[in-house]
């Protein structure tokens, strides 16, 4: 007899992030260069990325949203700190997701403006990150999200419950499996001690097929193709199918000739031919109601084989590091310097921590692809010699008699 259940309903997120790396600061920049970041550095890697990653990808998803007359749906979410890059560097890059954005078909997540881990730190400091990547949005995107993903999709019921009182309906997670016991991550469900807000879990296993093994020729599922992908997900059950990952995935991460983009193409055509339909986040909450509560008492991430804080926060360097820069808060705002406070917060962005990650294995493999720097602890040594400086800056400028 033929199978007649339903597909699950994709539901596709891409993050587009880049920082701000910083130069390499030594001892004697200490109190004399206030300026901190690779400018050269920073706007290669940007350009490289919008060449191979940003331009082919906003390109192919608005002609699949015009093949498919606005069936094929996905998400975004911008940090503050990529938005910046564009209007800097590449403001064609801007404008080719302004115009994805205005076909309707993608709705636009909230975060944190500067990719910190504030939720972590300061409940104030969280909101202010959030409220700024709002007006952001709203300025260059004319929407104001519904849905919250957070830096690095770190989540918790606390985080949910914050979520909620600045107003989201729906929170990105990951799907981790010993939380799940056994079930399935493929339905909405329900943060405990909450009003309404939903939660909607990564599939980390279809996710990661996409993101990291595509054009892995020792996996033994390689090569993937559309129809094979569909037919995994068909052995999915579940109202929903939540495809998180990187949008440098497609070009960066995954090249070209890998076949990314045709995967893409066939793959949102197959789906919607096999009568599946693509849903964006909040259409998703308000769709489908919630199968199970999701207790998730401590944070979690998308990162590593531990899902959890350890990409940032695991060893002795990146905890003095992020303990030392959320100890200015206070002093930093005090100053109502803007320059100051941006520059601060700046430093809070979460990739410098993972720069000092002394992880070894393929988690290892993973911190070292990303860092500009030769070694965790030259990524440490810089970003304490640039926290140095800053500091006597707040100093100055919360004393000025004494710097006179």
């Amino acid at each position: 007899m033929k199978d007649t259940a339903p597909l699950p309903s994709p539901c596709v997120y891409f993050q587009v992030h880049q920082p701000f790396r910083l130069v390499e600061y030594d001892f004697f920049r200490i109190g004399q260069h206030a300026y901190y970041e690779n400018d050269w550095l920073n706007q290669e890697v940007f350009e490289k990325v919008a060449e191979k990653s940003y331009l082919p990808a906003t390109r192919l998803f608005r002609e699949l949203v015009r093949e498919t007359d606005g069936r094929f749906r996905l998400a975004l979410s911008f940090s503050g700190l990529a938005l910046a890059q564009m209007a800097d560097y590449r403001p064609d890059v801007l404008e080719a997701f302004q115009e994805l954005v205005g076909t309707g078909a993608v709705e636009v997540l909230g975060e944190t403006y500067y990719h910190s881990l504030a939720s972590l730190r300061s409940p104030r400091e969280f909101e202010r990150q959030v409220d700024l990547h709002r007006e952001k949005v709203g300025k260059l995107f004319g929407v104001e999200p519904r849905v919250f993903r957070n830096t690095e999709l770190v989540y918790s019921n606390d985080l949910a419950l914050a979520a909620e009182e600045m107003g989201f309906e729906g929170i990105l997670g990951e799907g981790v499996s010993w939380l799940l016991r056994s079930r399935s991550p493929n339905y909405v469900c329900q943060p405990p001690n909450t009003a309404g807000i939903k939660t909607l879990l990564r599939n980390p296993g279809l996710s990661d097929d996409i993101a990291f093994r595509f054009s892995d020729r020792n996996w033994k599922e390689f090569p993937v193709t559309a129809e094979k992908f569909v037919g995994w997900i068909g052995k999915h059950p579940g109202d929903i199918v939540n495809l998180f990952m990187d949008l440098e995935s497609l070009g960066e991460h995954q090249w070209a000739d890998s076949g990314i983009f045709d995967f893409w193409r066939d793959f949102a055509h197959l789906t919607l031919r096999k009568g599946g339909r693509f849903v964006t986040p909040s259409e998703a909450i308000a769709e489908f109601k919630p199968r199970h509560t999701y207790d998730c008492r401590q944070p979690t991430s998308w990162a590593d084989y531990e899902r959890d804080l350890s990409a940032w926060l695991g060893n002795v360097m990146q905890k003095e590091a992020a303990d030392k820069v959320s100890a200015l808060e206070a002093d930093v705002l005090a100053t109502e310097d803007p320059q100051l406070i941006h520059a601060w917060s700046k430093l809070q962005t979460s990739d410098h921590l993972h720069y000092m990650s002394t992880k070894g294995g393929t988690d290892g493999e993973v911190h070292g692809y990303f860092s500009p720097y030769d070694s965790p602890y030259d990524a440490y040594i810089y970003f304490m010699n640039a926290l140095a400086d800053l500091q006597i800056r707040v100093q100055r400028a919360v004393t000025p008699c004494a710097a006179a």
